[in-house]
């Protein structure tokens, strides 16, 4: 059974949230600050969390920062703030997701069900694939698709699920050029609809992860979206 955690100073969308999550059959623990929720997620096995953003003791944005030292379990930020950098903020810290207050629960549901899905389709990898499939390689780049790591040489680059599905589909067609749509459906798993900056902030986020030049590995076609070089 998953186990979910609710990190929300707000009791009343701690409660509402837990009816519908244990309504669908996932064990739910709640936390009303950022260090109590950080205590939760390092003692304890936690398949995924909603985050609020304003907490006392701790913020989300810290909280977010100290988990992903460590731990890649989807993390759905929760908060009454839209505007874009607090959105871009969370993702570069590596949330999954992002909803702003208020939200409808039924939407929190669907959102959560997706990203565990993703989450465990990656963890599953090892178990549905041959030997001889478990990494990708590319140039010095090598994707183990059992751990969800991503090596440049000898060092480890730790991914979060979004970030996995992007440089899988990148690396197993080096130079063919994905649109904006193509990588949001396989990186989200979602119908994209309209413009989101979110691809544009998983990008960036990949490539200050593979190399100080922004352009390595991923090239930016204008007008037509992005491909990884062959070399």
């Amino acid at each position: 059974m998953d186990r979910i955690l609710i990190a929300d100073d707000e009791p009343e969308i701690r409660s509402l949230l837990r009816l519908y999550l244990e309504n669908e059959g996932y064990e739910v623990l709640e936390a009303g600050d950022g260090k109590e929720a950080l205590k939760i997620m390092t003692g304890g096995e936690i398949s995924l969390c909603l985050l609020d953003i304003m907490m006392p003791e701790m913020d989300g944005f810290h909280v977010l920062q100290k988990l992903r030292e460590d731990s890649q379990i989807p993390v759905i930020i929760i908060s009454a703030k839209d505007a874009d950098p607090e959105k871009i903020l969370g993702l570069n810290l590596g949330a999954d997701d992002y909803m702003v207050k208020p939200f409808n629960p039924l939407e929190a549901v669907a959102r959560v069900k997706t990203n565990l899905r993703r989450y465990h389709q990656i963890r599953g990898n090892a178990n549905t694939q041959p030997a001889e499939n478990h990494f990708l390689t590319l140039r010095d780049l090598k994707l183990d698709l059992d751990a969800c790591l991503l090596y440049r040489g000898e060092n480890a680059i730790e991914l979060t699920p979004v970030e996995f599905r992007i440089m899988e589909l990148f690396m197993k067609h080096p130079g063919k050029v994905f649109t904006k749509q193509q990588i949001y459906e396989c990186g989200w798993g979602e119908e994209f609809i309209v413009a989101d900056n979110n691809i544009m902030v998983c990008i960036s986020k990949l490539r200050s992860k593979l190399d100080d030049d922004p352009a390595a590995y991923i090239r930016t076609i204008r007008g037509l979206g992005y491909r990884m070089e062959k070399g």
